[in-house]
């Protein structure tokens, strides 16, 4: 079973998301064999490589005011808790492209698992660390730690190496009609919208192996 996550690092929900579904696997062991990719999704495109403070971000771009801003926070505290995903404060909203440029790579180059690792403790960095995921140094920190070449990605990074290959992906996510995450596209049909507790996504997991499991096998 292919699995496509597509989410952006700055996205709590996508934390949120992303920490359950790994539960969910973890549940499922070996009994569904999966491959895990986690695609790349935009929120804030144009953000600047200083970002911006997280509270004028959202009052700017959902109207929301302190109390509002608390209410929410106390939710993905409460939500994160349920999956082991501990949020942290978080002071800013930062540019995510060269992170997905790293987490592409990762995927297309580098060993089994690392895109997983580096993508979860980007999560990590940024919503429990308030680490900024578009700086360098911690992206070859991270990419080191998760089994990647450390040389290899600071040349990535000097370069636009997987910049097509990003903005191709969000485009063609967009011209399905994929316009929030995270979404979880399972075997190229499915897709599921929205962070799921980490039940949903196993009992989705286990109805779509089961109605693949009857189709004849030449349709697989």
């Amino acid at each position: 079973m292919r699995i496509d996550f597509i989410s952006d690092i700055s996205c709590p929900w996508c934390a949120i998301g992303a920490s359950a579904l790994e539960c969910a696997l973890q549940r499922i062991g070996d009994d569904i064999p999966v491959e895990l990719h986690f695609r790349p999704f935009e929120l804030n495109p144009d953000m600047p490589p200083a970002g911006e403070g997280l509270e004028s971000y959202l009052e700017r771009q959902l109207g929301m005011d302190r109390e509002q801003i608390a209410a929410a926070n106390a939710m993905l505290h409460e939500r994160g808790a349920a999956v082991g995903f501990e949020f942290g404060h978080r002071s800013r909203v930062w540019n995510t492209f060269d992170a997905h440029r790293l987490l592409s790579w990762a995927d297309a180059q580098g060993p089994a698992g690392s895109q997983r690792k580096l993508k979860l403790s980007l999560l990590r960095a940024y919503h429990g660390q308030d680490r900024n995921p578009g700086a360098h140094d911690l992206l070859l920190d991270l990419a080191g730690a998760a089994g990647l070449d450390v040389e290899q990605a600071r040349t990535l990074l000097a370069s636009d190496a997987f910049a097509t290959e990003v903005r191709d992906d969000q485009r063609r996510w967009r011209q399905m009609g994929i316009h929030s995450v995270p979404t979880m596209i399972i075997n190229g049909q499915s897709a599921i919208a929205g962070a799921r507790s980490a039940d949903e996504y196993l009992r989705i997991i286990q109805v779509i192996q089961q109605e693949q499991a009857q189709l004849p096998e030449h349709t697989r």
